[in-house]
Parts: C-alpha cells; structure tokens; sequence
C-alpha cells in the first residue's frame, strides 16, 4: 500500500507539473495578438518580388567580385549598402560613415582589415532595446578566374534585409516608428567563420544585456530538393532554443500573415549538419540571446560559381522576407520585451 500511495503521489506530482507547463504555454500563445494587422499588412507589402529580384540580380553581379572579405568587391558591397540607406534616409547609430571597423588582427585568417554596416531605426518608446536583423554580405571571391557571386548565399539574405529596413522606414515615415530600436545588421566575414558577428558580440553598438533577439537571413533565396514539390517552406533554426516566446511569436506571425510550412528539420539538437552553429546568429546565442535563423537549405549550386541570380525563386524569397518583417515588427512593438526562457 505505501508503494502504491508514494507511486500516485509522484504520478500526481508529474500530472500536476505538465499541466502547469501546458498552462504556461497556452498564456504564451494567448497573449501573442496582432492588434495592427492593417498597418503590419500594407507596409510588408512594400516587400515585392521584383525588387528584391533587382537587388539580388545586382549584388550577386561581377562587379562586386564575390564580395570577399578584406578584398576590392566587399569594400564595393560595403558602400553600396552604405548608400542605400543614406538614400533610404535610415541613419546608423555609429556616425555618418555606418562602418563598424574590424582591424586586422582580430581575423584568424584575414590579413586586411574589414567593416560590419550598421543601419538602424531608433525606437520611440523603447530607444535603449535593440532587435537585430542580420544578414552577411560577403562570400568567396574569385577562385581559378570563376567569380563565386554568391546570389543565394547570401545575396538573397542581403536583399531581403534591405527591403525589410526599407518597409520599417515607411512605416515610419508615415507614423507608426517602431517602439523598440531595430538594427540592420550587414556583417562581414561569416564565410570566414562568423567573424564579424564575432566582432560585434565582442564590440557591441547597443548593449548586449538591452539586444532582445537576433534574427538572422542566410540564404533564403532558393529550394532544395527536399521541397522540390512544394516551394512554400523554410527552415528555422534556433526560435525555441532560447526563448519558448519567440518561437510562438513567429509561429503566430507566419499564420496570420505569410502562411509557409515552417520546417525545424534543421533545429534538432542532433542534426548532423549542425547548422545551428554554422551561421551569425551562433554568436548571439552564445551571449544568451534569442535568436532565429531562417535557411532554405543547401543545393548543387552551394559554394559553387553556379550561385547565380536566375536560379532564385523570387517569390518564395518575398514570402520569407515577409515573415521576417512581421515577425520583426511584433518584436518591436509589443508591450513587453520577449523573455530568455525559465520554464
């Protein structure tokens, strides 16, 4: 009798415990309300398919060379980006040149030095908070007299930011500033082994402790042939490692508004490819900050100079650009920051 009562106890306890879990989880999904879908709708709209097309086309051109870090084409990436957003009116947070300088004896492998392009709009209620958007701009260079353009990796995640900073600085410019300050994180050297999202985690602009999510954009142009029947897919890595929040938060944006079949293939912890450590966001998380990383997967065509512009599916690439937006503008507008899981 006494094992059977301490027996029922324990299973009681355990009963009791994922109830109060479930309970947690379920307050988390309810709370989680797009109350600006109207706003949120048009300016995500801004994001189209052909403009993200067009740069894409450009950036992943001959004329940046591949884009390599330390070489002539990355410093021809770093100032078109600069002049973009001048263009685009989006200001830096690190002065009028937005180059956050890497010397050359931070790299392990660079001999020059390099530069990281901070963008970022400041938030009206919530200035000192930070969510980042991150995506790298270079890529391997010229190999054997083939230029390695990169145009899915990451001429995509390049693009697709570009026009995420363009839709944010509309809302703004028509009154709906975000409350919390958004980054727009161009980052050098991630080909090298994340080198400039290493950089900055080291030398942060805005304080670790007040960066609330770091969403990061590589690759997420093309499909791989897991999905060669359906197209409307991406994988995240990461959303749930960190904070169980953001991943609900992105799970509700992406119903509301984009609908694509979310694929965590890549974030079981005992994936073989590891991809979770293989791009920006890792940096990141290692400082214990939520994160995501959005990734169509690998093709024939990775790391390859058959990288090229005209193999993008521009429309699913507008599609997942779009989830980052909206995923992005909840982070920066709700009432609270999103938590660093406890449960």
């Amino acid at each position: 009798m006494k094992v059977f009562i301490i027996a029922s106890a324990l299973t009681l306890v355990g009963s009791c415990a994922t109830e109060r879990y479930s309970d947690k989880i379920q307050n988390i999904k309810d709370s989680i309300v797009f109350s600006d879908k109207q706003e949120i709708n048009t300016y995500a709209n801004s994001i189209t398919a052909n403009e993200l097309k067009d740069e894409v086309y450009y950036i992943s051109s001959d004329f940046f060379e591949g884009r390599k870090i330390g070489e002539i084409g990355f410093d021809k990436i770093s100032k078109y980006l600069k002049d973009y957003y001048v263009n685009q009116g989006i200001l830096s947070p690190i002065g009028n040149d937005y180059y956050q300088t890497i010397p050359e004896s931070f790299f392990f492998k660079q001999k020059n030095s390099s530069q990281n392009l901070i963008a970022y709009i400041k938030g009206s209620e919530f200035p000192e908070e930070v969510l980042i958007i991150s995506a790298h701009s270079d890529h391997l260079g010229i190999k054997d007299d083939n230029i390695y353009n990169g145009a899915d990796d990451n001429g995509s995640g390049t693009a697709a930011l570009m026009e995420i900073a363009q839709a944010f600085k509309l809302a703004e410019h028509d009154g709906f500033p975000p409350k919390r300050s958004i980054m727009f994180l161009h980052l050098t050297g991630e080909e090298e082994g994340l080198e400039g999202s290493r950089y900055y985690v080291t030398h942060p602009v805005f304080s670790l402790k007040n960066t609330i999510a770091d969403l990061n954009i590589d690759m997420i142009g093309r499909v791989d042939k897991i999905h060669k029947n359906n197209s409307n897919y991406v994988y995240l890595i990461g959303s749930d490692r960190l904070s169980t929040e953001l991943h609900y938060i992105s799970e509700a944006a992406n119903n509301e508004f984009t609908h694509l079949d979310l694929d965590y293939t890549y974030n079981d912890e005992n994936d073989a490819n590891n991809f979770y450590t293989r791009s920006d966001h890792y940096n990141f998380a290692d400082k214990n900050i939520p994160v995501i990383f959005y990734f169509n997967g690998v093709h024939d065509d990775y790391h390859q100079p058959t990288d090229t512009a005209e193999k993008l599916n521009y429309s699913v690439l507008e599609k997942r650009a779009k989830l980052i937006f909206t995923t992005a503008w909840y982070l920066a507008n709700s009432e609270t920051r999103i938590t660093v899981d406890e449960l």
